[in-house]
């Protein structure tokens, strides 16, 4: 008699790649760096993430619910970019990178914030953030990526403001999978005055969810999420109000995550290190 617990759902196209790579028969894609922001706005019951449902049309994580965010712009390490808080030495420091890869993920997380929830974590100066109004245009620009960020904002006057993020995770997607990505998760508060956008390109559901919400409806398979999504929210159950997040994100270490496959015959098992509430273990015949 089998007593196991019954196999964990997996998506379906994993077992056969998992086996392709134990095999030797595939090597693994080459992880594209990429920078994720978790929008946090403060309400009387505590913080609220902002959450994109992505499109069933993606080509990756399609339906899920995840934080804006994108691949690097490679001119994101424009050295001529404005720039105001922790430099990019010091954002090296923290997160295990040389300052001009540092520089880049950094600039990918405000870029990307900016492209896809409208929320533009920069400012005139160091001490202000931009005032609300129709950027429409220059999102798209950026998008398209007719526009680089740096060009963006010398053309506006504006400095990035890297103060207004702290660093939470860095996970890298496991070998098996198709498109792999190396993404730094960042914290930030809503800057005041502005607000995000009810609708994005890339999903067709907006969210505001409180990390408790979101997790209990993950949990109900009401909220598709992948892993790092999830976890980053499960993390966040503890915090307050997002001031205390960002104060939180400067006492995390942000390590890379690589969720690693294990076979034996029909058996699978898939564990994210430190993670072990995360691990989908079951049989799963070719």
């Amino acid at each position: 008699m089998d007593d196991r617990a019954p196999s964990p759902p997996m998506p379906p196209g994993w077992p056969a790649r998992i086996r392709a790579v134990a095999a030797g028969e595939l090597t693994p894609a080459e992880p594209r760096r990429a920078a994720t922001v978790v929008l946090l706005r403060d309400t009387a019951d505590g913080p609220e993430a902002y959450l994109l449902r992505r499109r069933t049309s993606m080509a990756f994580a399609a339906g899920m619910y995840a934080y804006p965010g994108g691949g690097v712009d490679p001119r994101d390490a424009d050295a001529e970019i404005a720039w105001a808080g922790p430099s990019p030495e010091e954002w090296g420091e923290r997160l295990g990178l040389d300052a001009r890869t540092a520089q880049a993920v950094v600039c990918a997380a405000v870029r990307e914030t900016f492209e896809e929830a409208g929320v533009l974590l920069a400012g005139p100066d160091a001490d202000a953030t931009a005032e609300a109004r129709d950027w429409s245009a220059e999102r798209a620009a950026l998008e398209a990526r007719e526009l680089s960020f740096a060009e963006f904002l010398y053309k506006h006057g504006l400095v990035l403001r890297s103060d207004l993020l702290g660093g939470w995770a860095r996970w890298i997607t496991p070998e098996f999978e198709e498109r792999r990505f190396d993404t730094w998760f960042f914290v930030a508060a809503m800057p005041a005055g502005q607000l995000a956008a009810d609708q994005v390109g890339e999903a067709d559901r907006v969210a505001w969810l409180a990390p408790a919400e979101a997790v209990a409806g993950y949990a109900e398979g009401r909220y598709g999420m992948l892993p790092p999504t999830v976890t980053v929210l499960r993390e966040l159950l503890p915090v307050r109000t997002a001031a205390e997040a960002l104060e939180a994100a400067g006492r995390r270490t942000v390590a890379p995550v690589l969720g690693r496959a294990e076979v034996a015959g029909d058996r699978m098992t898939i564990r994210w290190p430190g993670y072990d509430e995360l691990t989908i273990d079951g049989d799963f015949p070719a």
